[in-house]
């Protein structure tokens, strides 16, 4: 899930926020200040409701970090790569650069975030013995943050993938069968049962009168249901790819460009004439140094382009992230979905021998569909 604004880095694991966080946070601050708190914690002053609940609801949200975080630094431990957390409606998500290579390391990554919730229970458990006496507000925090970790963990514990309780039984199902894709059908199959029960429990109280609450669990029903889907679908495209190499795939010897040419060149005699929209720049070896899309042209006011050289709007190729025609497209594949670009060139011994683009990958799924060739699970 894309951060709309980031926090920072923690272990070079950038820290970032949705903005359906704020929705969360202004909903679970206000059932606290106007329905949790003054019925546990009567005779304060409206205020005090308030600031007590906004602190908490940040606390909640910093508990979920933690979890999220516990799942990222196994994962590191483990040889892979974390590229973000994100904070958003319904609690948070680390962005895992590809899967686990082994059921156990699958088992261990999945169940570290639940321990984490309920260590933090604990935690604040104790500290509400320690302090409860001392300040009522203090109190209510603890108390708070005691109860909701210990709901967290029970509600990643339930089976249904992609929660963590459905990772530790696709971890126990793969170490069963051996089977990575067969276990994934499963464990989506189960979360997807488990997300339309919480869709028609969530529908059932709304018509029987709690409407926000019934409400709130349909939407985290249906995102259960699209995420299990989502997810299922990105590993049979991930099976699909296994076994393709970059060479079988990639435009060779794509159309390129000199680095001393004004963009002006370029657009009437590549863009306009040849219907292209990226196109590598080499030099008179042949070797990659850099690459030119329609987006850095079009960054340049169009009277400006006879002046503007190529070299000066490019992106150098010590900023592009490459392949080479014997790398697995499977890879290339994770490589433009997480770095969030449409190509990559491909080079051998610093040479451009080919560009490999989303609309490859895509032609080649869909021939396969239509010729219903696929993996079997």
């Amino acid at each position: 899930m894309n951060s709309s604004f980031t926090l920072g880095k923690i272990r070079g694991i950038e820290i970032g926020i949705n903005y359906t966080w704020l929705i969360a946070l202004g909903l679970i601050s206000w059932s606290l200040a106007v329905g949790v708190f003054p019925e546990m914690f009567p005779g304060w002053d409206q205020a005090t409701y308030w600031i007590v609940s906004i602190i908490a609801t940040l606390l909640l949200f910093g508990s979920v970090l933690a979890h999220e975080l516990t799942h990222s630094f196994v994962a590191q431990s483990l040889g892979m790569r974390v590229q973000s957390i994100s904070l958003f409606i319904f609690g948070g998500v680390s962005n895992i650069v590809g899967e686990a290579r082994r059921a156990k390391d699958e088992l261990y990554i999945a169940i570290a975030g639940p321990l984490s919730s309920l260590a933090l229970a604990v935690i604040f458990g104790l500290a509400l013995l320690l302090f409860r006496s001392v300040n009522e507000q203090l109190a209510a925090i603890l108390f708070y943050l005691a109860a909701i970790n210990v709901m967290l963990a029970v509600f990643n514990l339930i089976p249904g993938f992609p929660l963590d309780g459905g990772r530790v039984f696709r971890a126990i199902v793969w170490g069963i069968t051996h089977s990575f894709r067969r276990a994934t059908r499963i464990a989506t199959g189960l979360g997807k049962g488990i997300a339309y029960l919480f869709i028609f429990g969530g529908l059932y109280l709304a018509f029987s009168g709690n409407f926000l609450s019934g409400i709130w669990l349909a939407f985290i029903g249906w995102f259960l249901s699209e995420a299990a889907e989502a997810s299922y679908r990105q590993m049979t495209v991930q099976e699909s790819l296994r076994g393709v190499h970059v060479a079988d795939l990639m435009t060779p010897r794509p159309v390129t460009v000199d680095m001393h040419m004004s963009l002006r060149e370029v657009v009437d005699a590549y863009l306009l004439r040849q219907n292209v929209r990226t196109l590598p720049v080499v030099d008179a070896a042949g070797e990659l140094v850099g690459l030119l899309t329609l987006n850095e042209i079009r960054a340049v006011p169009a009277e400006r382009w006879p002046e503007v050289t190529v070299a000066e709007v490019m992106t150098p190729a010590e900023h592009l992230h490459t392949v080479t025609p014997r790398d697995d497209v499977s890879q290339a594949l994770r490589t433009l979905s997480e770095e969030d670009v449409n190509q990559l060139p491909v080079v051998e011994n610093g040479h451009l021998v080919g560009l490999l683009s989303r609309g490859n990958l895509i032609r080649f799924l869909q021939v396969r569909e239509e010729l219903g060739v696929g993996s079997k699970a």
